[in-house]
């Protein structure tokens, strides 16, 4: 994770909480709650707890947290120092999901010119093995 201006704006004690910054970290790492509950070893009460600003955890806890999400104690509690990056613009995800569609519909079409091609391929084999027996 890298640390910049725009995602401390983002992830600062003036825009985000603690639990909406444990949110985005897990999230960034791929983890649901209920996993990063059992690999710290709580209840998925106790994060949904911390997720939802109701509660947070203790200093050991916390040093696991930021370990296992691969961030700052300090970004966790203040969005300051290492965390993750600020969500994408609009025009980034849309960017993103054009260069997508342009890579599916290129995939389709390698696709269908190799089921065309094996599609001869085993019209030849068939003639051969007609022919053969």
């Amino acid at each position: 994770m890298t640390e910049t201006t725009e995602a401390q704006d983002w992830y600062s004690g003036e825009h985000a909480t603690f639990g909406d910054r444990l949110t985005a970290a897990r999230e960034a790492q791929g983890l649901s709650t209920t996993e990063l509950a059992r690999r710290l070893g709580v209840k998925l009460k106790t994060i949904e707890a911390w997720e939802n600003d109701t509660s947070e955890p203790r200093a050991n806890k916390l040093q696991m947290v930021a370990g296992l999400l691969n961030v700052s104690i300090r970004w966790l509690l203040t969005g300051e120092g290492e965390g993750v990056s600020e969500p994408a613009s609009v025009e980034e995800m849309e960017a993103d999901a054009k260069a997508l569609l342009r890579d599916i519909q290129q995939m389709r079409q390698q696709m269908t010119g190799l089921a065309t091609r094996m599609g001869m391929a085993e019209k030849r084999l068939r003639l051969i093995l007609k022919e053969a027996f």
